[in-house]
């Protein structure tokens, strides 16, 4: 690869002005679930991929429930690469148990955790390359303390106060780590909506009522200069209206390839100056296809967009199954 005009901040700071780089940024993350059962491991698995890849930026993927483990949520560690933890015990069971829940302080000792793995992970890699924290939506975090997501969408729905009650103490727990996050040296979030921001769980009226003024809230506590992604996922998302929302991203992503949501082409005018993050199909030429196939549908990919307006991403977090060689067939292509 011949070497890079700008630095990883420098083109991104670019492609945020509506300027061409010197070449196509891209970005990709994933889990590695047996790296993750400490901050020592995850630290050393985003530092690896990214020695590996050389991404434009880092998306810190750390395990999901760091979110919720300070409240009492339990899980089995996994220790294979492709296998998930798992949940098996949750503090909230009935309407009442939200009423209960406390803010946290960022001491507390799962959240410190994962300030160490931010810090770590800023003091071993260039400083030029912006970090991105993954932080959840209050909603989501609320989500991931109950067993299943219908007994939340039951909670809303029947008990609307005390479940708001809860929303308040996750609220305010995050924004204040957002802003420890920034001081441990993230330049931002990865804020990620994961099922919520979807008409397959509740409506949208739903969600301006119990996501959109708690969203907005752990955001400011990232602070303005944040760079900022907005990850909303899964089907039939409610993209299209939180785009009228000042979500203080500077970047967009979602599942643009699922049918139920508005493909890239079509959300450049929705988005207006804010950047795109996807254009890659991971969950089917990326994963499935070989590296012949993956750099001619990389090459498709660019030839419909502009390098001043998209960052080669994925849909969501690529599958642990996803061949690096098909992941360095990308970079190669930049």
């Amino acid at each position: 690869m011949a070497k890079d005009k700008y630095s990883h901040r420098e083109r991104l700071e670019m492609i945020f002005a509506g300027e061409k780089p010197d070449r196509w940024a891209a970005s990709f993350w994933r889990h590695f679930f047996h790296m993750e059962h400490h901050a020592e491991g995850t630290a050393d698995a985003m530092l690896w991929f990214q020695k590996q890849l050389d991404w434009d930026f880092m998306k810190i993927n750390p395990r999901a429930d760091y979110h919720v483990q300070d409240w009492g949520v339990k899980i089995e560690y996994s220790h294979d690469e492709f296998k998930k933890h798992r949940k098996v015990s949750f503090p909230i069971k009935t309407a009442d148990d939200w009423t209960t829940l406390k803010p946290l302080s960022p001491t507390a000792p799962v959240l410190a955790e994962h300030l160490k793995v931010v810090s770590m992970i800023r003091n071993k890699s260039d400083k030029e390359l912006p970090l991105l924290m993954t932080v959840f939506s209050p909603l989501s975090i609320a989500g991931r303390l109950v067993p299943n997501h219908q007994m939340l969408v039951d909670h809303l729905r029947s008990e609307p106060e005390k479940v708001e009650r809860g929303l308040d103490a996750i609220t305010q727990t995050f924004s204040v780590y957002a802003n420890e996050l920034r001081n441990a040296g993230a330049d931002g979030l990865f804020f990620a909506t994961t099922h919520w921001a979807s008409s397959d769980l509740i409506t949208w009226e739903e969600y301006q009522q119990f996501g959109i003024p708690y969203d907005l809230e752990v955001i400011r506590g990232a602070e303005i200069d944040a760079i900022n992604l907005l990850h909303i996922c899964d089907t039939n998302n409610f993209l299209e209206q939180l785009a009228e929302y000042d979500y203080q991203a500077a970047m967009y992503n979602w599942d643009s390839h699922n049918p139920t949501n508005l493909p890239i082409d079509r959300a450049y005018d929705l988005l207006g100056d804010r950047t795109i993050v996807g254009g890659v199909d991971d969950k089917g030429w990326l994963l499935h296809g070989d590296v012949d196939e993956v750099r001619h549908q990389t090459k498709e990919v660019q030839k419909k967009h502009d390098m001043s307006r998209l960052i080669l991403g994925p849909d969501c977090a690529i599958e642990p199954e996803v061949p690096m060689e098909n992941l360095k067939a990308i970079r190669e292509r930049l």
